[in-house]
């Protein structure tokens, strides 16, 4: 089952890769499946194609974080928190600002 959810994910970026959110679910998917490499660079074209989708840099950062890549992860929060500025997010400015003082400064 999973695979399957995993193959009509990745069908559908094929057929839209514009689509932020498909390509957010296939990211999501990924990462729960055990597959944080390629999550993350899901995570790093939707915000790339994409700037002010905010949830894909506080669940790339994760997955980051997941691969023991705390510099890319911290830049990553960093950048969200920017695009946080931009959207006016503050739920997820806060999020992402509290992961990044967990990670301390490098």
């Amino acid at each position: 089952m999973a695979t399957d959810r995993l193959d009509t994910l990745k069908a559908l970026v094929e057929q839209n890769p514009a689509d932020s959110r498909t390509r957010y679910m296939l990211a999501m998917e990924l990462a729960r499946q055990g597959a944080p490499e390629a999550a993350v660079t899901e995570f790093a074209a939707i915000a790339d194609a994409d700037a002010d989708y905010v949830a894909a840099y506080y669940h790339g950062g994760q997955a980051l974080e997941s691969l023991g890549r705390l510099d890319e992860a911290r830049e990553t929060y960093r950048r969200g928190i920017q695009a946080c500025d931009r959207t006016g997010n503050q739920k997820t400015k806060s999020e992402l600002q509290d992961v990044l003082d967990a990670l301390g400064d490098a």
